[in-house]
């Protein structure tokens, strides 16, 4: 074995990945392979296997697994937070096995988990039960993250919700006022500070009826909430659609790529002009600005607001950028913020301590460009690796280009075209969007793996109807050359990612019980007099609501059965007094759209109508004991 493919083997699962333990690895799966499809079908998942049974075959391929390879029983070295796109989750995958390992809903309705059906999750949802989830960031300290938040918008309904990390659920959602379409979304990454979230689609503001035919009027809106709170501390409005966001290192400026600065309201009138802008926030100003009082209100909130429409100001600068500019990006030094022009062939580098004498009106915004490289046709997204280099997801070309940002420098300046700072490219496909890679979006950017998260599979994978599936494709960037490894097709429609070793977070296994939902539990439980890890009682709340605490320990629930009468409201209260970390229980009632999980020493609850007298068989959806299909009980509604 070569050093290249030990280090690659290291950097892929951090175990012990020496010959003898590879060797004896191999004799295993060799051993699996030879027993045949018994094995639990090894023999039909080991690469390289021959179809019509040749043990010998068999055997010599296992000797040839690539150095990237995670085997059975092998942890990824890598987590990776998906966004969901249309499905309005979260999906966590392993790099760089590409293995999906568990979806995290947040703005959907979740049949497997009862989420968007459950009393407390429907309190945060407010009604809602679909999204579109973009951007997935994760909460920063210092530069890096720090493993504690989890980020995400909903373009669709325009909310910001948050993920605790330790549980992997949805703590908190925070509706964006007088936006549509929030789209970017960033966090500060010097703490855990503002997130910042941009609304893509311009109004009128307030949008009341008024002004509806008047597009020159319509505004958007870049809006801070506090990455604690999940509050909304203020916005600044402004004249034209905003896109991706960024932030610096320092915390004192945010970005947004401006598209149809033309305020138009077709395709052609949105293509007007050759050049749009990056919106610069400098968020000291603003804070100031809101800290006098120097704000308005809109409609029916009473959030802050600072009017920043038209001119640049303290607040905010434009800078000219190529037309529809797409993704903004700052790379690890915090040097550099690179806005992708789209519908041009570049990219915009933009130096970050330059803008302070562009706020002061010592230079213009355009000053601020210290280098536009071309890097083909279509440019999205850009991601860094910590050695200088920038890489960039191509559209139109199906393309992810590496170019060096110094060199990229060093030709503008000089004007010098015979400076190439183009490196390599590599084919992905089809029609890449976004592109992350590990550690990216830190100071702590260590170049080892990329994500193309590309929009078409086309014939990539096998036949599975009408609906296509996307195609993440993993590329190796430790070396001089970029390297395709892996097609991933996944379901639409994941936008963007982050990928981070796995040491940086520390999920729990067991509830831990010190979320808000638990504060609800427990003033119900108060009020009602019961501990609900002994309850198991009906209570009547009123002459048609009932609430049936309950327990459970495999293979039983504490109740085999309870009585309500037809027409109540039933409100059923369930904890899981299980600790083994992966005995998960759950609650579906017969015939009555009722089915929720419940984790170890979790409790969870749903609400629903009892209609027709009857019996209706409740039981246990998670396989949780070998009487599992014996956990079940009656409730049975009188007449």
């Amino acid at each position: 074995m070569s050093d290249d493919q030990k280090e690659r083997e290291e950097k892929t699962t951090g175990e012990d990945n020496s010959e003898a333990s590879r060797a004896s690895r191999r004799e295993f799966f060799s051993h699996m392979a030879v027993m045949g499809a018994g094995a639990v079908g090894a023999a039909t998942v080991l690469p390289g296997c021959d179809r019509n049974g040749n043990g010998e075959e068999r055997r010599q391929a296992q000797v040839d697994y690539p150095a990237d390879h995670v085997g059975p029983g092998e942890l990824d070295r890598y987590y990776g937070f998906w966004s969901g796109g249309q499905s309005g989750e979260i999906r966590i995958f392993g790099v760089p096995s590409m293995r999906e390992i568990m979806r995290v809903p947040v703005f959907n309705r979740d049949a497997a988990t009862g989420w968007g059906a459950t009393d407390y999750s429907k309190k945060l949802l407010g009604g809602r039960t679909t999204g579109d989830t973009h951007h997935v960031h994760l909460s920063y300290t210092d530069g890096t993250y720090d493993g504690r938040y989890v980020y995400v918008n909903d373009k669709g309904c325009a909310r910001l919700a948050r993920v605790d990390i330790e549980t992997m659920e949805v703590d908190r959602i925070t509706d964006i006022p007088h936006s549509q379409g929030t789209h970017g979304i960033f966090p500060q990454r010097h703490k855990t500070g503002l997130v910042l979230c941009n609304s893509e689609y311009c109004t009128p503001i307030p949008n009341d009826g008024r002004e509806l035919d008047e597009p020159e009027k319509y505004a958007a809106l870049h809006t801070a909430i506090d990455g604690e709170t999940m509050e909304v501390e203020w916005q600044v409005m402004v004249e034209a659609n905003m896109d991706l966001c960024a932030t610096d290192y320092e915390g004192k400026y945010s970005f947004a790529t401006c598209y149809n600065s033309d305020k138009g309201v077709t395709v052609p009138e949105m293509q007007a002009s050759d050049m749009d802008h990056a919106y610069v926030f400098n968020l000291e100003a603003i804070q100031r600005a809101v800290d006098a009082g120097d704000t308005i209100t809109l409609g029916d909130s009473d959030v802050p607001v600072v009017d920043a429409r038209g001119e640049d100001s303290e607040y905010v600068i434009r800078v000219p950028v190529p037309k529809s500019p797409h993704g903004i990006n700052v790379d690890p030094t915090g040097k550099y913020a690179v806005a992708a022009g789209k519908l041009s062939p570049t990219v915009t580098v933009i130096a970050i301590d330059k803008l302070a004498d562009a706020f002061a009106g010592n230079i213009e915004p355009r000053d601020c460009v210290v280098a536009e490289p071309e890097v083909g046709l279509g440019p999205l997204h850009t991601a860094f690796d910590g050695r200088g280099h920038g890489y960039t997801s191509i559209f139109i070309d199906s393309v992810v280009t590496k170019w060096d940002i110094e060199k990229a420098i060093e030709q503008y300046q000089n004007g010098d075209d015979s400076i190439d700072p183009i490196i390599d490219k590599v084919d992905v496909h089809y029609n890449v969007g976004h592109v992350n890679a590990s550690l990216s979006e830190t100071k702590d950017a260590d170049g080892q793996w990329l994500v193309a998260l590309c929009k078409f599979s086309k014939d990539r994978f096998l036949n599975v109807g009408l609906l296509h599936p996307e195609n993440d494709q993993l590329i190796d960037i430790s070396g001089s050359k970029m390297e395709l490894i892996h097609d991933g097709p996944t379901y639409p429609e994941p936008h963007d990612c982050v990928v981070f070793p796995r040491e940086l977070i520390e999920p729990v296994k067991v509830q831990p019980r010190t979320i808000d939902r638990f504060r609800m539990y427990e003033e119900w439980a108060q009020e009602d007099g019961v501990d609900l890890f002994r309850a198991n009682k009906v209570i009547r709340k009123g002459e048609d609501f009932v609430r049936v605490y309950m327990t459970s320990v495999a293979p039983s629930f504490g109740l085999t059965d309870f009585r309500v009468k037809a027409g109540d409201t039933v409100q059923i209260v369930l904890t899981n007094l299980d600790d083994v970390e992966d005995l998960a229980h759950g609650m579906c009632v017969a015939n009555h759209d009722v089915n929720f999980l419940v984790n170890p020493k979790d409790t969870q609850s749903q609400t629903f109508r009892a209609e027709k007298p009857g019996v209706y068989w409740y039981y246990c959806p998670w396989f949780c004991h070998a009487l599992h299909l014996e956990m079940r009980g009656r409730m049975i509604v009188e007449a």
